[in-house]
């Protein structure tokens, strides 16, 4: 891959595929041992807890990234969140875990994740040069799927084999590796610096810059009802649904990882394609994400359901490439990491409410059932981005595609 040759960016994919792939094996583990633990509501209060103050926080960690380094950012965000799961760990080596233990760490660890993701975003187009951020993403999509299947597989074999604390102790690990690789990036100056204002003002100011692209807003609502509808389910009463249908818990992490190949595969295709419109496309590929968690829902042989979350996989990851190097490529650098702040926040802001409905809904509905009703909504409301004219039409900047 040419575009590695820039040591920036080799340093930043190195601290992200760490931190990435520990981020990917405590996701699974907390769904994994909150079922053992606890019930399905459980590892909805669990998740919820985590994603409360991750949306709250956004905004304001978007700001950070805008007026600071970057780098900074994201190091302090590593450090904390490398504490919080070392001692998680350690409760659970101790056998004095309990839940409401789980709840607060992953409020904390939620609070610290708010400010990394903005950072993250508006850092890498500052790795290579402007006609090179389509690759760059690329290669980050790589990073992010190559995590999305080892880190479930982990996961799965450290909470059912050694033990979940083995599970968190190994993310905790990997922020220090993470920290180590990006106390070496050095980053270009990329755009006007921000002028001094009040964090209000610049909230305002990105939230015009989203407010003005019809096919930006338009795409986070979709993807928010989206995520409400098939996400929270999924990781909320996956694991109980498998292990009904299937006869293990083990199972969802299997298809989880399933996933994550599909994303490699998706993370690779988008090195070189370059649809004339690449939202559009992106949309209509990404449909293949709910319909494969509603194949579990269906109860569908393992045979069908694997492949069909493989393609789940490969369709979110090119969606995902696109849709960043579209708001690279048209969001004023000095305004990315918050509007990146904004794509967070709307995207994830009915995560919470679907992490504690999902529990108590599937104990009283039945999981499979919440499961299928939820995915095919998402499927709608995913399809329903495809009626908004921009989306359809938007083009690649011809300079990336001559590039």
């Amino acid at each position: 891959m040419p575009v590695l040759r820039h040591t920036a960016l080799r340093n930043l994919l190195l601290a992200q595929s760490a931190s990435t792939v520990g981020d990917r094996i405590v996701f699974v583990a907390l769904a994994l041992y909150v079922t053992e633990i606890g019930s399905p509501t459980d590892v909805g209060l669990v998740l919820a807890a985590h994603a409360l103050p991750l949306v709250g926080l956004i905004l304001l960690g978007g700001v950070l990234a805008d007026r600071i380094s970057r780098t900074r950012v994201m190091i302090a965000s590593d450090a904390v969140r490398c504490a919080l799961h070392a001692l998680l760990a350690a409760l659970i080596f101790t056998g004095a875990v309990e839940v409401w233990h789980i709840v607060v760490i992953e409020a904390l660890y939620g609070c610290a994740e708010a400010f990394f993701k903005p950072a993250q975003t508006g850092l890498l187009p500052q790795t290579v040069p402007e006609e090179e951020i389509q690759p760059a993403r690329a290669a980050s999509g790589t990073i992010e799927t190559v995590a999305e299947f080892a880190g479930p597989a982990l996961a799965t074999a450290l909470v059912l084999g050694l033990g979940a604390g083995w599970a968190f102790a190994l993310d905790a690990a990997t922020f220090l590796v993470s920290i180590a690789f990006l106390l070496r990036v050095r980053p270009r100056e990329r755009g006007e610096i921000p002028a001094a204002q009040t964090v209000r003002a610049d909230l305002r100011d990105g939230w015009r810059a989203v407010r003005e692209r019809e096919w930006l807003w338009s795409i986070l609502l979709c993807f928010s009802v989206a995520v409400l509808f098939s996400f929270a389910p999924w990781f909320t009463l996956g694991p109980t649904v498998t292990e009904h249908v299937y006869g293990s818990t083990g199972v969802f992490g299997v298809l989880v990882a399933a996933a994550g190949a599909g994303t490699i595969l998706g993370a690779v295709t988008g090195f070189r394609w370059r649809p004339l419109h690449p939202l559009m496309t992106g949309m209509l590929l990404v449909l293949m994400w709910p319909a494969s968690m509603l194949s579990v829902a269906l109860g569908l042989p393992l045979g069908l359901v694997v492949p069909a979350c493989v393609l789940g996989g490969f369709g979110i990851a090119l969606f995902g490439i696109w849709w960043e190097t579209a708001l690279a490529e048209r969001v004023p650098p000095h305004l990315l990491s918050r509007v990146s702040a904004y794509d967070w926040m709307v995207s994830l802001s009915l995560l919470p409410i679907g992490y504690l409905l999902a529990g108590p809904l599937g104990e009283a509905l039945g999981a499979q059932l919440v499961l299928a009703a939820g995915t095919a909504l998402a499927t709608l409301a995913l399809a329903a981005g495809l009626l908004v004219r921009e989306t359809r039409t938007l083009r690649r900047l011809e300079r990336a595609a001559a590039a």
